[in-house]
Formats: structure tokens, C-alpha cells, sequence
């Protein structure tokens, strides 16, 4: 198993010219948090994953986390790493100020993600859904809640879960059956929850559960449901965990992968109530909860990355030290890194990720400023595009993270059919990214119905004029660089004719989403890996003889030809195949 090193030096050219932190920084808010600082957390964020956390990755998977007594049981590595990270404040660096976090954009903190998910995909569970639990009080909690928890969960010495999913109420949230009955300043929850990501745990000293449930008047359906605060432990007049709530985990799934993250099943109000104090307004919980959901929809998007990352690494290591073979120009036998048809293998990994790396960049600097910016205008389009942009982060990069992963065993050979040698790990870890936070399935049908049918495919034009202007902006003799943008060109004109046929073909939507979906996010992460291209050229003509900025231009010279290509087959399919997908009915799926 190979160790895990941060991509430290592409941090810092995404930063820098795709995010343009040196302006990104002046934004309200940010002003304390400039290009220095980021430079000096990024190593030392590097440091601790690379060192403290990506070594339980292997032993963590081996020892899954259990229900005993009552209790749940993580790995007994897991303690002191989250520990470490709470104290050195990894936890917070995107936090508010106001509430002892470090301010940073989230454009930073998503690099400091990447490093945990890289080096503990299961692990970076756990701060994950607690940003969830802090988005969703940021925008919907009252004050004294946010006095109350926010500092805590900032910081880590809390955590967080969501709690949507019942036995007979899946992605259909309208069939929640989750009891709240108001007595006095609180509700009393009764219930049953499933599929809970560290659901329980002994590794934060608090957790708060948000909760969707029904009043006994509420109406029924999406209408009558409402989100809840539930402590595991009620909060004393002094801040510190009190009691336990009536609230407990009576199971823990044994899972293809992610062993290191107990998903619970939790009880609510076996004692007569799990102790509830309502956030937001009544009956309007499943919005309070979208919020929450589409933040973690752009952080699973990001653990594909992530996984992807440490998939490529590990192939790369491995294939580096595999003599198997001769290549020629290579005396004696070769390590298969020599091999082109490895060579191709390694690269598809390395183009899926930095593609992806660089649209969740995007998506997230948008967020940044949608809230941020000083101009209302750029705040309302920098919405639109984190709206937009969501489903395809989401989507596109855990169905690349599947690929890369696949691949990473592939290149192992037989030895990637072998558990001791860590590669069958990420493909097992990744394959639940495309299911959880909304399938992908889901994300296909939100990209093409809420994100482009309803507005007439009005921010899919914003995003396509952003990208045709970067061929008209582009001024370059570079033979490669005049080759991207005329595959660029390319892909902007199959988005077109894609939209054009969608919206002349809505009834046809359900059927070619994932097609449409698939087609616009390599589209537009080969429009930002483009944009990357250019300046690695700019570089290199300004002098500069660092290898890295002919890595990434034939990186992305590799995504044109290889997988771009895709594009005129999902095009196809989308124009040509919608009948052929619905033609059978049910019944006809039944073996003869």
C-alpha cells in the first residue's frame, strides 16, 4: 500500500488561476485571510493528513465499526486522530468567526477536505455531515441555537448527522413518518431512523441530529414535514452535555466499503420522546433540509476526488516498482509504467481527477461568492451557477471516481484482486458516492428538470457564454492550445445542440438525463482544464521550465482525445435513444 502525498502544488495553481485567490480574498469576510495564510495552513493541513490520518486508512477498513452493548465501536485509531484534528482546528477552517472558526473561504476549506477524504474517505464522513448540521443553522437556526451549538460543532468538539431516511421512506420523503409532539419549549420525537452516516460514536463529545418529522396536524405529504435539533445528550444552562436524550442506535449495516464510518440505524423515543427544538418554520423542514442536502452533495462530488486521488497514487506507486515485461528503448525487463496500455490506464485516472478537482473548485468559489461579493449582481449569478453546478459535481465526479478506481485495481493486475494490496479498498469505498446524498439518477433528472427545463435553459446559457468567452479571450501561437480550444469549440456546440433538443423534447427528459448529464460535466470540466492549460502555456512562455505546466497541458490534451470523445456517443443517445430505453414495460423484465 503506497502513502498518500498531497497535491500541494496544484492546490496552488488552481488557487491561483482558476479561483484568482489574490481578489477571491478582498471579498467582505475574507479580507483577514489572504494568500499568505493560505500558503503557510496548506502544508501544514498536508503534514497532518499525510502523517496522522492517511495511516489508519488500511487498519480502519479492517476493524469496522460495530454495535456492542449498546454502543458503538470505531476503530480504536480513529479516537486519537479526530482528537488531533480537533485541536489543531481542521475541523473549522471555514467556520464564521463569530462562532471561533477560522473564516476561511470554502474554496480553502475544500482543499483540506480533499487531503481528509483522500487519506480517510470513511473518516472524512464525520465532519462532513457536521458542516451539513452548521449550513443548515447558519440559514435556518434561530440565535440562541446558534449560540447554543455552533461554536461546538465549528470546532469539532460536536458533531452532526441528517436524518431523513425511514424503512418505508427513501428518496420518497413525503412517506416520513417520524412523530413530533410539541410539550412546552420543545417537541418530543418518536420514530425510527436509517442509513445514518456516524449516526453514533464515542469520538465527539456531543452529536446533534437533525431530524425530519411530522406535527400531529401537519399536512400530509412534502408540506408536513418539519426538521428538529436532536442532542444525544440535552445541553445544561452552563453549555456542557447533560443527560442522555431518548434517542439510540439499535444497529449498524455491515457495508460493501466506507467501513471505518458506522451508518446506524438510531430510535427515537423508546422513553416516551426524544427531546426536539424546532429549526426553521413549521412544515417547512424538507427546505431547511435542502440545504443541508445540497452542501453535501458538492462534499460527496469532492470525496470522488478525493478517493480518486489516492486511487491514482497508489497505481502509480505500484506501477513504478512492478517489473513485468519489455518495452522498447527500456533495457531488460520494464516497470509496466512503461507500458503504454498502463500508461493510458494511469492517465485516464489522472485526467478524471483533475477535471473533477478543478469543477468542484469552481462550484465552490461560486459558493463563496454567492454570499460574499460586494455586488448583488455577481452574488445572484454566482447562485445560479452553484445551483447549476451542483448536480454535475455531484454526478459527474463520483461517476468518474467509480472509473478511476476501477482502473486503479486494473492496473494492479491480479494483485488488485487481493484485499492486502489497499487498491480493492478505494474502488469498494467509492462505489457508494454515485447512491448516497441523491443518486445519481436523481442528480441526472434535478441537472436537466429544476436546472434546465424550468428556467428555459437560461443559467445553462450564462455557463455556456462563460465558456465560449474563454475562446474569444484565448491569444496563443501554441500548436496544443490551439488544439483544445478547437475540441472546446466542440463541446460547446454539442451542449447547444443538447439543450436545443431537451427543450424541444421535454417529455423525453426522464429518459436521456443521465446522458445529458454525463455530456455537459465533461464538457464543462474539459472547458476549465482548458482554461488551466492556457495559463501552465503562459508559463512556460514567460520562461518557466517546471514540468508541471507540461503535465497539466498534456493532461488535458489526454481528456480531449480520450475522453471528450464520449461526448458525440452521449449526444447520439440522447437524440436517438429515449424509446428504446421506455419501449419495455415492467412485466417485461421478468426472466422467460
Amino acid at each position: 500500500m503506497s502513502v498518500y502525498k498531497a497535491p500541494q502544488k496544484e492546490f496552488s495553481f488552481l488557487f491561483q488561476e482558476l479561483v484568482n485567490y489574490e481578489e477571491h480574498c478582498q471579498m467582505p469576510g475574507y479580507q483577514d485571510v489572504g494568500s499568505d495564510m493560505v500558503e503557510a495552513i496548506i502544508p501544514e493541513a498536508a503534514k497532518f493528513f499525510e502523517q496522522e490520518v492517511a495511516p489508519s486508512n488500511w487498519e480502519a477498513d479492517t476493524q469496522p465499526a460495530h454495535l456492542k452493548d449498546g454502543q458503538v465501536i470505531t476503530a480504536p485509531m480513529l479516537g486519537g486522530a479526530y482528537q488531533q484534528m480537533v485541536e489543531a482546528g481542521w475541523c473549522g477552517i471555514s467556520g464564521n468567526p463569530k462562532y471561533d472558526g477560522a473564516g476561511f473561504p470554502g474554496v480553502v476549506d475544500v482543499a483540506v477536505q480533499e487531503m481528509l477524504q483522500s487519506a480517510n474517505m470513511g473518516f472524512s464522513l464525520l465532519p462532513m455531515l457536521t458542516r451539513g448540521v452548521i449550513h443548515a443553522l447558519n440559514l435556518y437556526g434561530s440565535d440562541h441555537q446558534k449560540d447554543t451549538y455552533l461554536s461546538n460543532l465549528i470546532s469539532g468538539v460536536w458533531s452532526g448527522t441528517m436524518n431523513l431516511t425511514e424503512p418505508q421512506a427513501g428518496t420518497d420523503l413525503s412517506a416520513v413518518k417520524t412523530k413530533a409532539v410539541l410539550q412546552g419549549d420543545h417537541f418530543l420525537i418518536s420514530g425510527q431512523k436509517i442509513y445514518i452516516t456516524w449516526g453514533d460514536h464515542d469520538l465527539a463529545e456531543n452529536i446533534m441530529h437533525l431530524v425530519l418529522a411530522r406535527t400531529p396536524d401537519a399536512p400530509a405529504g412534502n408540506q408536513g414535514i418539519s426538521l428538529f435539533l436532536v442532542p444525544k445528550y440535552l445541553i445544561n444552562a452552563d453549555g456542557s452535555p447533560g443527560e442522555r436524550n431518548d434517542v439510540k442506535p439499535v444497529g449498524v449495516e455491515h457495508k460493501l466499503g466506507i467501513h471505518s464510518s458506522p451508518t446506524c440505524t438510531l430510535q427515537f423515543g423508546d422513553q416516551g420522546g426524544a427531546v426536539g427544538y424546532l429549526v426553521g418554520p413549521e412544515n417547512q423542514g424538507l427546505m431547511c433540509m435542502f440545504s443541508m442536502m445540497n452542501n453535501a452533495r458538492l462534499s460527496v462530488g469532492h470525496q470522488g476526488i478525493g478517493i480518486g486521488e489516492r486511487a491514482y497514487q497508489q497505481a502509480v506507486a505500484y506501477a513504478s516498482e512492478r517489473v513485468q515485461g519489455k518495452v522498447a528503448g527500456i533495457e531488460g525487463k520494464a516497470p509496466i509504467i512503461h507500458h503504454p496500455d498502463v500508461k493510458r490506464m494511469l492517465m485516464q485516472m489522472r485526467a478524471l481527477t483533475e477535471a473533477g478537482r478543478a469543477l468542484s473548485f469552481h462550484a465552490i468559489a461560486n459558493e463563496d461568492r454567492s454570499h460574499h461579493h460586494s455586488d448583488e449582481q455577481v452574488r445572484a449569478k454566482s447562485a445560479r451557477a452553484v445551483e447549476l453546478l451542483t448536480p454535475l459535481v455531484k454526478g459527474w465526479c463520483t461517476e468518474s471516481s467509480m472509473e478511476s478506481t476501477s482502473l486503479g485495481v486494473q492496473v494492479h493486475g491480479g494483485m488488485g484482486f487481493i484485499e492486502e494490496t489497499g487498491a480493492a479498498q478505494h474502488m469498494r469505498d467509492a462505489r457508494i458516492l454515485p447512491i448516497y446524498e441523491g443518486t445519481n439518477g436523481i442528480q441526472a433528472l434535478d441537472f436537466i428538470g429544476r436546472k434546465c427545463l424550468r428556467d428555459g435553459g437560461e443559467a445553462v446559457d450564462e455557463l455556456l457564454a462563460e465558456m465560449a468567452a474563454t475562446l474569444s479571450d484565448c491569444k496563443t501561437d501554441s500548436l496544443q492550445i490551439a488544439s483544445l480550444i478547437k475540441s472546446l469549440e466542440m463541446a460547446l456546440e454539442q451542449c447547444r445542440t443538447a439543450l436545443a433538443y431537451v427543450l424541444g423534447h421535454a417529455e423525453q427528459s426522464p429518459a436521456v438525463a443521465y446522458n445529458y448529464m454525463m455530456l455537459f460535466g465533461n464538457s464543462v470540466s474539459f472547458w476549465l482544464l482548458t482554461k488551466l492549460a492556457i495559463a501552465a502555456q503562459r508559463e512556460l512562455d514567460a520562461g518557466a521550465d517546471d514540468r508541471y505546466y507540461i503535465q497539466k497541458i498534456a493532461t488535458a490534451r489526454f481528456f480531449a482525445t480520450q475522453i471528450l470523445t464520449r461526448n458525440n456517443a452521449y449526444l447520439a443517445s440522447l437524440q436517438q435513444g429515449a424509446e428504446t430505453i421506455v419501449q419495455l414495460g415492467a412485466e417485461d423484465f421478468a426472466t422467460q
